[in-house]
């Protein structure tokens, strides 16, 4: 047996028919769980490590059978099997939607294989124009290296660097000749970069795109071609910039990489759309404790499983079981977001400070039950429902002198709508873009609201919603 699957028989026993609310049974799950991401798994066969991968991935080219062999083919021939991880250092900060590839290269390194990380300083200056609907302005060196340099700090909870390569593609984009690029163009076809829907929406609309954008992919290939790789990862939005890797690798007589995609994780607010700083919707890692576990005990119910799935390092099996309790009512949703919460503020910042965090939580807002407050101004849903957020809150509350006040509330993470049902509660964090939304609108985003009781908090500010 693995010890994968010892610790996987583990967790399993302690599921078994606990309470997933009691602090004691979360101490055990997190103990258990948080050590995995230390796990060696070295011990599994290169048919097991493609299965693991597999599970978590939206795209495994070409098949995880290749990815087995090719594991197998490095470790018979004693050499390094090489897995990529390549970005541009476009912003300065890192959340959970960037972690989730991260993650999966985690595992690669436990399994006794050689990450790699690509730091694109030549190519963010073309600027990946993958899913974008205009040119990205062009970044100086000032800003490539302000945004890289709490990078690696930000990831190191997920990777150790001390057996991982960080490397600039400077070392070898600086060094091409325009014989050398134009050779490897030459044998590139122009159906490749046009199966890109993003550059036909953008030609049909009359945007621009450059040739630099048009040619990326081909320079971002370059790095597969100067490590060798073995795998490269990447999120879902990507593939056909890996598809392009594996080209160029054929053309320079290399073997092709397999490439792996992951999903893009779907903001906090439960929105549909991918977790983003620009949206408001994300869990920076770097992040205060007590900032990870707020922002991870106000999701939408319906994000826990996928959340648990690619965040952490619990399986299938030990899911399927969380899933079956909540379906039979022996788990309380808020239970599990308890846990999930712990489990990342665990991988950020340790055990002792999820416990404090989940501590922290439960004094502040479990505990506290806002239908006890007496003489709480109410408003009518039905009355309301097509009022704006933000009117309702300056002239019909009176809780913001402005509309432009509520906004800065919303920007610093003060605009709140609290759900109560049976003594717990579940936080929807409001963004700035729900002050122009209507009252109806924003309370549909919360989901069945049956038996519950709802309000709305602005700062300090308490109003009870007459549903």
């Amino acid at each position: 047996m693995s010890r994968l699957s010892e610790s996987v028989t583990r967790v399993m026993h302690i599921l078994d028919g606990a309470d997933l609310g009691a602090d004691y049974t979360v101490a055990q799950l997190l103990g258990e769980t948080t050590a995995r991401r230390s796990l060696d798994l070295s011990d599994l066969s290169p048919k097991e490590q493609a299965a693991l991968v597999e599970g978590r991935a939206n795209h495994l080219i070409p098949s995880a059978g290749v990815l087995a062999e090719k594991i197998e083919a490095a470790q018979a021939a004693g050499r390094p099997f090489v897995v990529k991880y390549g970005i541009d250092p476009t912003s300065p900060d890192v959340h959970l939607g960037h972690a989730v590839p991260i993650i999966i290269a985690s595992r690669f390194q436990r399994m006794g294989h050689h990450v790699v990380f690509i730091i694109g300083d030549v190519t963010a200056k073309i600027g990946d124009p993958s899913g974008r609907s205009s040119e990205r302005p062009p970044l100086t060196d000032e800003d490539i290296a302000r945004n890289l340099s709490g990078y690696q700090q930000q990831v190191t909870p997920f990777i150790d660097f001390e057996r991982a390569d960080l490397r600039f593609n400077g070392e070898w984009l600086n060094k091409i000749t325009l014989p050398e690029l134009v050779g490897v163009l030459a044998r590139v076809p122009v159906s490749m970069s046009l199966q890109r829907e993003d550059f036909r929406t953008r030609l049909a609309e009359g945007h621009g795109l450059s040739v630099a954008e048009f040619v990326y992919s081909v320079v971002m290939a370059w790095d597969s071609v100067a490590i060798d790789a073995d795998v490269e990862l990447g999120g879902v939005d990507q593939l056909l910039n890996l598809q392009m890797c594996r080209k160029v690798m054929e053309i320079s007589d290399q073997n092709p990489e397999v490439v792996i995609t992951t999903p893009l994780i779907e903001g906090t607010d439960g929105t549909g759309t991918k977790m983003s700083k620009s949206k408001g919707n994300y869990v920076g890692l770097s992040a205060s404790p007590d900032e990870v576990y707020g922002r991870l005990m106000s999701i939408p119910d319906h994000l826990t499983e996928p959340y648990l799935q690619l965040l952490t390092e619990w399986t299938d099996d030990e899911i399927r079981v969380i899933t079956k309790r909540l379906e039979e009512g022996t788990a309380h949703p808020m239970a599990i977001k308890r846990i999930l919460a712990g489990e990342v503020v665990a991988a950020l910042h340790g055990l002792d400070a999820a416990a404090a965090a989940r501590a922290e939580f439960t004094a502040r807002f479990s505990k506290r039950s806002f239908g006890d407050t007496q003489n709480l101004p109410v408003v009518s849903l039905k009355d309301h429902a097509e009022e704006t957020l933000g009117a309702l809150i300056s002239r019909t509350l009176d809780f913001a002198p402005s509309i432009s006040a509520v906004r800065r509330v919303a920007q610093q993470n003060g605009l709140r709508l609290i759900r109560e049902s049976d003594g717990d509660q579940q936080t929807t964090q409001l963004t700035e873009a729900s002050v122009q939304q209507s009252l109806g609108a924003v309370v549909s985003e919360v989901g069945t609201l049956d038996g519950s009781e709802l309000y709305l908090k602005v700062g300090r500010k308490v109003a009870r919603i007459n549903l």
